[in-house]
């Protein structure tokens, strides 16, 4: 990260205009005799004008170093978001877990990313956000459900495969905090994989099976009954519902345009379930291995 210290105007870009001097006169000249005289317009006009001045070099300066910091605002809007999910979840598992954890969002949403790019599709980098994981902004998602459903779940793909090296090398070296860390990535990544929007599944079932997403709004209500407090569960209820109810409106309208952008042969339409259901038995089978249970400070393994 880079401090920028303020710039102030250099001497030749404002004109210091000195005030002018009082002289105290004899009465006899008519001339006031208290305090200088009142200047005139044509001073006060060139003392606003120099002050403009002032004004102005010193927001060309601010406004050439926000140009000059312009191509370096992605790479700090990643670090430092990165940085702050750090130290936010440190206050709950120590920062060497929180650092581990941040490692692995970032390697699911650049599963994302990547995709948007081979769809040739601009994509910023992560942005992340405290307890609630990252997010990458795009003008879309592909130019159709078959493309949304190949970025979705490119992300739970490379999160997946990042995960199970973390749960390779904890098994090799005998480290139970690595395998930890990779059952909480498996988890992640699983849990992405719910089949509502704006979740990695609900990606998956625009080219599946958009209905499905009233299966999994539906499934999301009592989950969140149960779990009492949980924002994340609360969030993807509200904005979930909302952008299911928005994007089943537009199908209605049965549009040309909605035609052709659900159209996906049924091949694909296979395919895209296979992945998607082989992710979720890929990561349940991750978690059973990586599972560690910890009683009195000693941990037991789940074989």
């Amino acid at each position: 990260m880079f401090l920028m210290e303020p710039q102030l105007p250099a001497a030749s870009e404002a004109t210091i205009v000195p005030t002018a001097t009082a002289t105290i006169v004899p009465a006899a000249t008519g001339e006031a005799a208290f305090g200088p005289p009142p200047r005139s317009w044509r001073k006060r006009a060139g003392g606003a004008v120099a002050g403009g001045g002032a004004v102005v070099a010193k927001f060309a300066t601010f406004l050439k170093g926000a140009v000059l910091l312009l191509p370096k605002l992605k790479l700090l809007t990643t670090a430092g978001t990165a940085l702050i999910s750090v130290a936010a979840y440190s206050l709950f598992w120590g920062w060497q877990f929180a650092a581990g954890f941040v490692l692995l969002i970032f390697v699911h949403e650049m599963g994302h990313v990547i995709a948007l790019k081979r769809e040739g599709i601009k994509a910023s980098t992560p942005m992340f956000i405290p307890f609630l994981g990252a997010a990458i902004f795009s003008r879309s998602l592909g130019d159709n459900a078959l493309a949304e459903a190949r970025v979705g779940l490119a992300g739970p793909l490379l999160g997946s495969l990042g995960a199970g090296v973390v749960a390779l090398v904890g098994a090799l070296t005998g480290s139970d905090f690595l395998l930890a860390l990779a059952y909480v990535g498996f988890f992640v990544n699983l849990f992405n994989l719910l089949p509502v929007l704006p979740l990695d599944g609900g990606r998956a079932m625009a080219a599946m099976a958009p209905w499905m997403w009233f299966v999994g709004f539906a499934a999301l209500i009592p989950l969140a009954i149960l779990i009492h407090g949980s924002f994340i569960l609360l969030l993807i209820l509200v904005f979930g519902g909302r952008e299911v109810w928005r994007r089943w409106q537009l199908r209605k309208t049965r549009s040309l345009e909605q035609a052709a952008y659900y159209r996906v042969a049924p091949r694909h339409r296979v395919l895209v379930g296979a992945v998607y259901v082989g992710l979720i038995v890929a990561l349940a089978i991750g978690m059973w291995q990586t599972h560690i249970l910890v009683s009195a400070g000693h941990s037991f393994r789940v074989l």
